[in-house]
């Protein structure tokens, strides 16, 4: 596409807000970079200083509140051209109270503004992309015409999520715009280092269905004929395009940083004779659109708006202290639960599968995805098989073998308010390439934000051993999981437990971990349970008492629920009484029910899988200490697993992980103490 002079990119006006945007972004650096050395409350500071082109004409290309934006930290002059103001970003640089932008929650430049569309932005380079592409994902899926916007300096073209969303965004042929802003500099390692063959344009010639511009992003016309043609296929349906603009970075890379212990002196002039602003302001001169006075007076105009919202974001309040720990979770209360006729015994697989097609069918923004989980396949255990022949392609899909683009995704998808993602990673041991995007991405949006952007995602990840899975295949990653504010964590035991709490998951708004013992799925004996109905839920925080005692409590989960039943029946010929108790959820942990027991029994015993070094179950001992202590009649104990990884060879394993006779032996020893 061409600009011709009709087009809106050569009106007077436009032109105008360009070169405002660009002024703006620019004196608010210099007044930032003043207020660091003047130590005014502000200890850090990313200049945008030769960036302001690409990230203002990006801006007003796109429709603020319709379409969709993921800015990386230097760009602020497309934050300003979007809709944030001056004020706010100022409030935002000193840590102030103000409702967007985190709200002192994050640092300086991490954009976050619900009302034009600008999910909370992160410190993680290149984390912003699969995210941007879930999001354009959910887009499509409501058959809109939004433009998901997604930017990252050179340097992000290296992250494995940037490779991941370009594959992502042409396989669905997404409507998302990646700006690389292109200063030839990742800090201090230059782009000979950085990027094989030296431009990062080249990385994206392999994915079929993205159109690529390698621009002048100091080049007005370049600029915006670019701009102009990724925003017009994207919103016509026709797929994902990569800008890569090249930009110099004339200001050190932030305010902790010098330029001159890596950069030469002519390197430093180079850049600040490539100043997009010098450029522009000549071309609209030379292209008698303003006349030199004008300029002047408008330069005069926006410094002066500059300085007046630094006053005033100067004299906003500091957030309180006592708000520090709160908004990790989003407010929601289980939907009541309405009682009905037991159906026929199901399985833990099924009772699953059930969960979820009550859900679909109930809620159409509920989606389906992950390795292996379309079509007749339904999983590696089928726990999803029929859902694509039920609710089609679109709401029931594969996923590239990829755990970070599955939790990039569904990050993306959940922020429209519509979708409700359900991502299935094939094993908890492969969660780890996607332990980015759940720990310092998926677990603290709504605390970042200060609580303007929630996550309703589910991730469900079948764990655990006892099935001869070997070290790669077995392992018990709840104690991860639960150490990260912000996520809550699920591991039901039966049929009748997993399709409640599935159930309840769904309808939460904050993100759950859904952790699947695998052994458990098909077991008949213990786990096998009457069907409950479509309205019954189960809340989470509330621990169940399988079996009453009144010698010993034991306090289990997963699989060690069955063997710490069979141990204490077994028991129960000794004469000795043991209460079982199973807490179907770790986060958020039932204590209550726990020092309930403890008191009444005096003696406690905790059965896990997982490694005995910093296990959950000693997060549960440390609490039982501090709050029963008078009330125990015998030292805590554990049984768990061995400090090494789980191995293939069946004897091994059976002699790595808990069995039945280690709980018997325990708990006989606890009682008798």
């Amino acid at each position: 596409m061409k600009l011709c002079e009709t087009s809106l990119y050569t009106e007077k006006f436009y032109l105008l807000k360009v070169l405002e945007v660009m002024h703006l972004t620019r004196f608010m650096d210099d007044k930032m970079a003043k207020l660091v050395r003047q130590n005014k409350g502000a200890t850090f500071h990313l200049a945008v200083t030769g960036h302001e082109m690409i990230g203002a004409v990006s801006a007003l290309s796109m429709k603020p509140g319709t379409d969709w934006a993921y800015p990386y930290y230097r760009d602020r002059a497309f934050a300003l051209g979007l809709g944030c103001t001056v004020e706010d970003l100022f409030a935002t640089f000193l840590t102030r109270e103000v409702p967007n932008h985190s709200g002192g929650r994050m640092m300086p430049e991490h954009f976050s503004q619900k009302n034009i569309r600008i999910p909370c932005q992160s410190s993680v380079v290149g984390s912003q992309y699969l995210q941007a592409v879930g999001t354009a994902k959910s887009a499509q899926l409501r058959k809109t015409d939004e433009v998901v916007y997604v930017s990252g300096g050179d340097g992000s073209t290296s992250q494995g999520d940037f490779h991941e969303a370009l594959n992502f965004s042409c396989i669905h042929n997404l409507p998302v715009i990646f700006v690389i802003q292109d200063n030839g500099w990742a800090i201090s390692v230059p782009v000979k280092e950085q990027t094989a063959g030296g431009n990062c344009a080249k990385l994206g010639a392999g994915y079929e269905g993205l159109a690529v511009f390698d621009i002048d992003g100091c080049d007005y016309l370049q600029t915006a004929e670019a701009l102009a043609s990724a925003v017009e296929k994207a919103r016509s349906g026709q797929g994902p395009s990569l800008v890569v603009a090249k930009v110099p970075r004339i200001s050190p890379h932030s305010s902790s940083d010098d330029p001159k212990k890596y950069k030469s002196e002519e390197q430093i002039e180079e850049a600040k004779k490539r100043d997009p602003i010098a450029r522009f302001e000549s071309w609209l001169i030379s292209e008698g659109i303003l006349q030199p006075q004008e300029l002047e007076a408008i330069r005069r105009e926006h410094f002066n708006q500059v300085e007046k919202a630094a006053v005033a974001a100067d004299q906003l309040p500091f957030p309180v202290k006592e708000s520090a720990d709160t908004k990790v979770f989003a407010p929601f209360e289980a939907p009541a639960s309405t009682p009905s006729t037991p159906g026929e015994s199901i399985v833990l697989m099924d009772a699953l599968n059930h969960a979820l097609v009550e859900e679909m069918e109930r809620d159409p923004g509920v989606v389906v995805f992950g390795q292996d989980v379309a079509w007749g396949k339904g999983g590696v255990f089928g726990i999803t098989r029929t859902l694509t022949d039920r609710f089609g392609k679109e709401r029931c899909f594969n996923t590239p073998l990829a755990e970070s683009t599955i939790v990039g995704v569904a990050i993306g998808l959940s922020q429209d308010g519509f979708h409700k993602p359900v991502a299935e990673i094939q094993f908890a041991d492969y969660s780890w390439t996607g332990m980015n995007q759940i720990f310092n991405e998926l677990s603290s949006i709504y605390y970042r934000s200060n609580g303007m952007w929630n996550c309703p995602v589910v991730i469900r990840m079948p764990y655990g051993g006892y099935i001869q899975g070997g070290p790669y295949h077995s392992q018990s990653t709840e104690a991860f999981l639960s150490h990260c504010p912000g996520l809550k964590v699920v591991i039901p035991s039966n049929a009748a437990d997993a399709k409640r709490l599935l159930k309840t998951a769904i309808r939460d708004p904050n993100p759950v971990i859904f952790l699947e013992h695998k052994a458990l799925y098909r077991q008949r004996l213990f786990c096998a349970r009457p069907e409950t109905g479509p309205e019954e839920f189960l809340p989470f925080g509330e621990a169940n008492i399988v079996r009453s005692g009144t010698d010993a409590t034991v306090v289990a989960w997963g699989m060690t629920v069955l063997m710490a039943n069979e141990a204490a029946e077994a028991l129960s010929k000794e004469g000795i009484s043991i209460e079982v108790i199973d807490l179907r959820t770790l986060v958020p942990l039932d204590m209550d029910t726990i020092l309930a027991s403890v008191m009444r029994t005096g003696k406690l015993l905790i059965a896990h899988e997982a490694a005995r070094n910093c296990g959950f179950g000693a997060e549960i001992a440390a609490r039982v200490s501090e709050k029963a202590f008078m009330y125990l009649d015998a030292p805590i104990q554990r049984v768990a697993g061995k400090d090494c990884p789980v191995p293939y060879c069946k004897d091994l394993e059976d002699a790595v992980l808990p069995q039945k006779k280690d709980l018997e032996e325990a708990l006989r020893n606890l009682a008798n103490f």
